[in-house]
């Protein structure tokens, strides 16, 4: 059967080789507040993560076009590999491959964001203690 969904082939997805990867893609991706916070979720995540654990980021619900266009980038820019594992897309870190092209570039920009996560978020505790 030709034509069966089964054998229905998807595209291929894109991931650039590291030796590909540049300074000015990384951060055009984690320049966007929702992929960088992707990003650092799935570096710290112990195990692969499927896009819609992403269906909501800082309480805001994100759109599943959306959500697919940030893996897009993220995944153009060689941040992440993904693979399709049934109708699940399941996404790694490739934090090795890019600190090896460029040494420190992630891990920098992704303890920096949570630095800034961290700080945002006592001060919205204080204010809120205040308005209380």
């Amino acid at each position: 059967m030709p034509n069966s969904p089964s054998t229905h082939l998807m595209k291929p997805l894109f991931h650039p080789a590291a030796e590909d990867l540049t300074v000015q893609g990384i951060l055009h991706a984690l320049s966007d507040p929702v992929r960088v916070h992707i990003f650092a979720k799935i570096v710290d995540a112990m195990c692969a993560q499927i896009c819609s654990a992403f269906a909501e980021v800082e309480g805001c619900a994100i759109p599943k076009s959306t959500l697919s266009q940030h893996f897009k980038v993220l995944r153009g820019a060689g941040l992440i590999h993904s693979q399709r594992k049934g109708v699940e897309m399941h996404n790694v870190a490739r934090c090795a491959e890019v600190d090896a092209r460029f040494p420190g570039l992630v891990g920098t920009i992704v303890e920096a964001y949570k630095t800034q996560r961290d700080r945002e978020r006592r001060a919205a505790r204080r204010r809120l203690a205040k308005a209380a």
